[in-house]
């Protein structure tokens, strides 16, 4: 005899005398019940400080804080993404109270209440996470990576191009004021010429009109002359104008993206053409510890070393406090950033950029790191035996640093010149004394059991933040344009890796 199937009970459209309640349909221990725990603890006051009384109600800022964390938590950027999970997901409806805002209202919030408010958000979610445990400040494992910003990657504008425009306006505005003196110098009236820096449009057009009438009732004057102050008269000065505008928003940057000014042309490890183009992004700075974000800074330019007092400021500020001890990789290791670092009373677990070459002995025995100093008469000594002594020393304008320059005083014959170095006067090396002992006393810490140790952690604390950040959370490009929307995307790219790791 044949078995019958047997289906379980399917009424699609029974009623439920008693409907169950979005609580009990959300798990113990998922993931937005720790969202909504941990906002609901934390102070919002900062973010209140931004609505005014009147007019229509506003959804309440707590709601919308959970809304947006629990999204960037699900990898969710998107406001309209957001608008529609608020209709459909379970876990938005019960974290929101099933409140429906629309985009607009998302975006805003994100955009403009939390402008200046996230940074003290994040703060109150990292001193929740310091009372219950979960993280200290003590130690600050740095590092960074460039995101994609959200703009156009072909158009752009190079710093060295404007330099360059500008300076052939004036050098054919210059030709042209001679050649105008050449043919109607009684029309001109003007045996000096005028300042020809192109900064000003306005002292610009009034040149090129100048020469425009000295030349209007001459007959000698070439048909491409003419076409030449044609062509002037239309453009320099709005290009002129332009090029400043752009030399302000640059702020003394190479490059930036005409679709989000704020963005500067980085190289990428994530290249969609597999070319090592440059594409407009931003550099983004992260203190972590046991992978937990403790402080975020986004930045312009390309090199970790310039951006580290700037992550140090905005930790202090953020927390009120410094770590006491900074493990970061070789990118870190300038002599400005030990000084930094020094004076703050930081320890510094900081490598420099021949470090890992010294520990594997890689480095020659010519190498000037390996070359032996007298203190006493101040001189290096070559593998061969020779003095090479102090020549002369400066300071440097713009990083302050004191450089010595020592040389050798005969290289000639020796059978080693070419394996020594490559120049054609005698061997000549540029010291900063300063550098040297930074270098001496991060070695010794690096090379201690305990530097092993945080060099070792370093590479599974802070890389696989990032790893987590771009692979798994799938944030690998911006959504928002300018600087200050970019810093609050990454605040909350940060607040829900927190939450994200403490769920788990």
């Amino acid at each position: 005899m044949a078995r019958k199937v047997v289906y379980k009970t399917y009424q699609q459209h029974q009623l439920s005398l008693l409907p169950p309640s979005l609580d009990e349909l959300i798990p113990a221990g998922h993931p937005v019940r720790i969202v909504n725990s941990v906002i609901d603890q934390i102070d919002i006051s900062i973010i209140e400080k931004e609505y005014k009384a009147g007019g229509c109600s506003s959804y309440h800022p707590r709601m919308l804080l959970k809304v947006m964390v629990y999204a960037y938590m699900e990898n969710m950027y998107s406001s309209r993404g957001m608008e529609r999970l608020l209709k459909e997901n379970i876990n938005y409806m019960w974290l929101s109270g099933m409140s429906k805002p629309d985009h607009n209202t998302i975006n805003r919030f994100r955009c403009e209440k939390l402008k200046d408010s996230l940074e003290t958000i994040f703060h109150h979610v990292v001193e929740l996470m310091i009372e219950q445990g979960v993280v200290s400040l003590k130690q600050a494992f740095v590092d960074g990576t460039k995101f994609e910003a959200n703009a156009n990657r072909y158009s752009f504008v190079w710093g060295k191009a404007i330099t360059k425009n500008k300076a052939r306006i004036a050098q054919q505005l210059k030709e042209l004021w001679s050649y105008t003196q050449r043919i109607a110098q009684e029309e001109l009236q003007e045996p000096e010429p005028p300042d020809f820096e192109p900064t000003d449009p306005a002292k610009v057009k009034e040149t090129i009109e100048k020469i425009d009438r000295a030349l209007r009732g001459s007959s000698q004057v070439d048909n491409k002359v003419k076409q030449k102050v044609n062509y002037a008269k239309r453009n320099w000065p709005s290009n002129l104008e332009k090029y400043n505008k752009q030399e302000m928003l640059l702020q003394g940057r190479n490059s930036m993206s005409k679709t989000d000014a704020d963005a500067t042309f980085m190289r990428m490890k994530e290249d969609h053409m597999q070319n090592g183009q440059l594409k407009p992004g931003y550099n983004v700075q992260l203190s972590t510890n046991d992978q937990y974000i403790l402080c975020y800074s986004v930045h312009q330019h390309t090199n970790d070393f310039n951006a580290l007092p700037e992550h140090l400021d905005r930790f202090q500020r953020m927390h009120g406090r410094l770590p006491k001890e900074v493990i970061a990789d070789a990118g870190y290791g300038s002599e400005e950033n030990y000084n930094l670092l020094e004076n703050k009373d930081i320890v510094a677990y900081v490598k420099y950029p021949q470090f890992d070459r010294e520990i594997n002995n890689e480095i020659g025995e010519f190498d000037s790191s390996r070359l032996h100093y007298n203190k006493e008469k101040d001189c290096f000594y070559c593998p061969m035996g020779q003095a090479i002594a102090k020549r002369k020393q400066y300071t440097e304008q713009k990083t302050g640093k004191q450089i010595t320059i020592y040389q050798a005083s005969n290289c000639n014959g020796c059978p080693m010149r070419g394996v020594c170095h490559s120049s054609k006067e005698n061997r000549t090396i540029k010291i900063s004394h300063e550098l040297l002992r930074h270098r001496k006393k991060a070695r010794e810490l690096l090379t201690s059991e305990k530097g092993q140790e945080l060099r070792k952690k370093r590479s599974i604390d802070v890389e696989p933040t990032f790893g987590h950040i771009k692979h798994n959370k799938k944030f690998k490009r911006f959504n928002l344009r300018g600087i200050k929307k970019v810093d609050i995307e990454i605040g909350l790219v940060a607040i829900a890796q927190n939450l994200k790791k403490m769920a788990a």
